[in-house]
């Protein structure tokens, strides 16, 4: 027999940005092992940043040219469709951003292999020219692609892949912290340990539905639904499995407790790029495996994501009140805001149509939190003690008498996290609400009361998180600083340009949502179904 074996088919244009961050990341490496160590981060830079400006330009391109895919790409493992193309332009334009942040000196240690305190690491800090490791960079460039893959990507293998992509990279970048290196490296190993668990049960779920389907692509797997039993053990165990794998991406309780941990011991600018990049790709790939995959199985895990969804407000609300370190407390606010994104998930009842109203609402809310995200851990990393960042609230007494222009862009980044009217946030919640709550009126769906009762506890949950907030911007403005009060350090130009921009963009979206929500709706449309 002389079988002739075919070449797989590559729509290289179509994967152009993709390509782009993955070549620039070999790139980067390249720059590691052969370039001097003092010319490093002269070409790391400009390379990263290009990289991402030229994918965001290619994304542009070819939703300008309305040069949507119709049909999954790379044999069908990649789908390429409206909400990829959104999703990876917000994800380009929260990495470039991030890049600004990662590029200012003092948030990497000079020799993360040294001993927290040795001779050794004394050494290295002494030699160092205030660039830390140059590695970040390549490393960065791998888990954007990861982000970029991760939500595009519409067979479970390819899914895996992107998440081990994203994932590993963000590992080693947690534990590069210049200051409070035992927190650091205590948050990289947690988060490594903990990752490697939801990984594996993402896989072992990924065999299930292979047992039960023969196929690991997310439209064979909904046809093998449609003309199957949908109580099959295998199935549900692998809908379980795949679960607790991508609620740990996004922070859902209960698998939340990783976050608090890891937002706080890693680098602020790793955990800007964790807190708004990493949730909009697992956001996406959470979207493409319960829309696209188990669409079928909808009123299986419906009432799961349910639960899910109420926990996770309800835990995120009420924890975040305890926090007296401001980064666990803003990693607590993520934990609602996960939340609050999977009401938007559960309104899929109805027509094609409807999904469409509740998909849009969910891309619109990623991109404005997203970049409010990033603007406030930008103002962490200018509020410093001498040992570093001032974590503690109490340090943060009266900053509003000694920064007030800081100060009053911090306060209004946390009312858009409130959900205050004139922010980007408050109609963020409004569009995932009314999707809910619209979706609960279809005719047929017997979640329809149940999702009324969900929308109450989101705005219970938001009155509740409104409190810790506000806490925050009375305990700046309306208490006397201490003597011995943090200093506020002169900003860099990208942290300027960083705060800047996500201020112009809470406030802009706040007064014209139809700007972004506009974008939303065209992506929406064309989601991959089948």
């Amino acid at each position: 027999m002389n079988d002739v074996i075919q070449a797989p088919t590559i729509e290289y244009g179509t994967l152009a940005p993709l390509l782009v961050v993955f070549g620039a990341a070999c790139i980067g490496v390249l720059i590691e092992a052969f370039a001097p160590r003092y010319l490093r981060k002269s070409f790391h830079v400009p390379l990263t940043l290009l990289s991402l400006a030229g994918a965001f330009a290619l994304v542009l391109v070819q939703t300008l040219r309305g040069q949507v895919s119709t049909t999954p790409s790379a044999m069908g493992a990649v789908a390429v469709d409206g909400p990829s193309l959104f999703i990876w332009g917000v994800i380009l334009i929260l990495s470039f951003v991030c890049v600004l942040l990662i590029n200012d000196e003092g948030h990497f240690v000079a020799s993360a292999a040294s001993v927290p305190g040795s001779s050794d690491e004394e050494e290295a800090e002494a030699h160092d020219n205030g660039t830390g490791h140059t590695e970040v960079y390549p490393l960065v460039l791998f888990a954007v692609g990861g982000m970029l893959l991760f939500p595009a990507a519409h067979d479970l293998l390819m899914m895996f892949v992107a998440l081990e992509v994203m994932s590993l990279p963000l590992y080693l970048l947690c534990g590069l912290a210049r200051r409070r290196r035992l927190l650091s490296q205590e948050a990289s190993m947690k988060y490594f340990l903990l990752g490697a668990f939801s990984s594996a049960f993402f896989l072992y779920g990924t065999a299930m539905i292979y047992g039960f389907a023969g196929t690991v692509s997310l439209p064979g797997i909904n046809q093998a639904m449609a003309a199957g039993n949908t109580l099959d053990p295998l199935l549900l165990i692998g809908f379980a499995m795949l679960g607790v794998g991508l609620l740990f991406k996004i922070g859902a309780a209960p698998f939340q407790a990783w976050k608090p941990d890891v937002y706080q011991g890693a680098p602020t600018p790793i955990t800007a790029l964790m807190a708004s990049g990493t949730l909009v790709a697992a956001f996406g790939a959470v979207l493409r495996v319960f829309w696209v995959g188990l669409g079928n199985l909808d009123w299986n895990w419906r009432p799961v994501i349910w639960g899910v969804a109420a926990l996770t407000m309800v835990v995120g609300s009420i924890l975040a009140i305890t926090q007296t370190e401001i980064k666990r407390m803003l990693a607590y606010s993520s934990i609602a805001h996960a939340g609050f994104l999977l009401v938007g998930v559960l309104a899929t009842y109805g027509s094609a149509e409807q999904n469409a109203v509740s998909l849009k609402a969910i891309l619109f809310y990623l991109a404005v939190y997203g970049i409010t995200t990033v603007g406030a851990f930008a103002v962490l990393t200018l509020v410093r003690d001498p040992g570093g960042e001032a974590g503690h609230l109490s340090r943060w007494a009266g900053l509003g008498k000694r920064a007030p222009v800081l100060s009053g862009v911090f306060a209004f980044f946390l009312l858009a996290f409130a959900g205050i009217p004139l922010t980007s946030g408050f109609f963020g919640k409004y569009a995932v609400f009314a999707a809910a709550l619209n979706s609960g009126t279809q005719p047929g769906d017997s979640m329809g009361g149940w999702m009324a009762g969900l929308v109450v506890v989101g705005v219970v949950a938001s009155a509740i998180a409104a409190f810790f907030y506000v806490r925050v911007i009375v305990l700046m403005f309306f208490n006397e600083p201490a003597a011995d009060g943090p200093a506020v350090a002169a900003p860099s130009m990208g942290t300027v340009a960083v705060i800047a921009v996500s201020l112009l963009v809470t406030v802009g979206v706040g007064l014209y949502p139809e700007s972004v929500l506009g974008v939303a709706n065209d992506a929406a449309s064309s989601l991959f179904i089948r």
